[in-house]
């Protein structure tokens, strides 16, 4: 098929990748503009960008897909597709209608839950036993089309947001290539209205680690929010990001350094800190983490309530 491909981040690329080595033609590649990144603020592409430069491929970034000249562009393409994985912007109608066969998007849930920004964090915040990918036809609203395909996986007990999102990247890349081969085969399914989440945004606000919840909680919000923006919590003044963590058995006063293992107290139970990093550092396990920083058994990390 001649494809447009739509995405921006890392979790797009092995969809890229496999869309061109099953043989479809990439009539152009729609990402986010370069943004300032690093110490000397250098306007840098995003990784789809890179990518689709690397394969010889065209690459477009408008701010906007709602001006007539960027919506003629795109229709100027005569795709019989477009496939959207985590673009970053909504797609006005002109744009969903443009290409033959409509818009396909890959989606890191099992629709409908988790519907919106930031499925794969929500998922593994909430306790999900599982995940999966769907791959939807788009329409206006919010993740809200008929899902065409699907596949499930269970989330480790100790998997973190950056592992879930690389093996449902590589989920995503192969459903959506059986999809294309099979498409008049499919039925697309409409969803439910019953079991509908939303997975908001994810904000830096929300990435404290409050030691007097219970363990299980504190657990996922570390690994849903490892690495980006990272749970932290304060350790003698310095805010230190927790990437990694696991459920441990101990209890105490919340907070409280319980072994030298990091076990921490938490309200109800304990976790065991597994890969921790300081500001301006990089991550380190905890091993290599503990020889440049001393977190002693009994070393309170926050105020709370005695637990015992």
């Amino acid at each position: 098929m001649r494809v447009i491909f739509m995405g921006t981040p890392e979790f797009s690329v092995p969809v890229l990748d496999a869309l061109v080595q099953a043989g479809h033609e990439i009539a152009a590649v729609y990402c986010q503009p370069p943004r300032p990144a690093g110490r000397g603020k250098k306007d840098r592409p995003t990784p789809v960008h890179a990518r689709a430069e690397a394969l010889g491929l065209e690459v477009r970034h408008p701010v906007s897909l709602k001006t007539a000249e960027a919506q003629s562009e795109f229709t100027a393409l005569e795709a019989d597709i477009a496939v959207v994985v985590a673009y970053g912007l909504i797609l006005p109608q002109a744009i969903l209608d443009a290409p033959n066969k409509g818009c396909l998007n890959i989606h890191a849930s099992l629709l409908p839950r988790w519907r919106g920004a930031a499925p794969i964090h929500r998922a593994i915040m909430a306790g999900d036993a599982e995940t999966g990918v769907c791959i939807m036809q788009m329409e206006a609203g919010l993740d809200t089309g008929p899902v065409l395909l699907r596949k499930k996986t269970a989330i480790g007990a100790e998997e973190v947001t950056s592992e879930l999102q690389d093996r449902l990247s590589v989920m995503g890349a192969t459903l959506i290539v059986e999809a294309l081969e099979t498409l008049p085969d499919l039925r697309p399914e409409p969803q439910p209205d019953a079991g509908v989440t939303y997975a908001s945004k994810i904000d830096k606000a929300e990435a404290q680690i409050d030691w007097s919840q219970p363990a299980e909680e504190v657990d996922r919000k570390i690994r849903g929010l490892s690495p980006f923006p990272g749970a932290w919590c304060e350790v003698q003044g310095q805010r230190i990001k927790v990437l990694a963590s696991r459920l441990a058995e101990g209890k105490g006063l919340a907070g409280t350094v319980l072994d030298e293992n990091l076990t921490v107290a938490c309200g109800k139970g304990a976790v065991e800190l597994l890969r921790l990093q300081r500001a301006g550092k990089g991550a380190q396990d905890r091993e290599t983490f503990l020889r440049g920083f001393q977190m002693p058994k009994g070393m309170q990390l926050s105020a709370a309530e005695d637990t015992q």
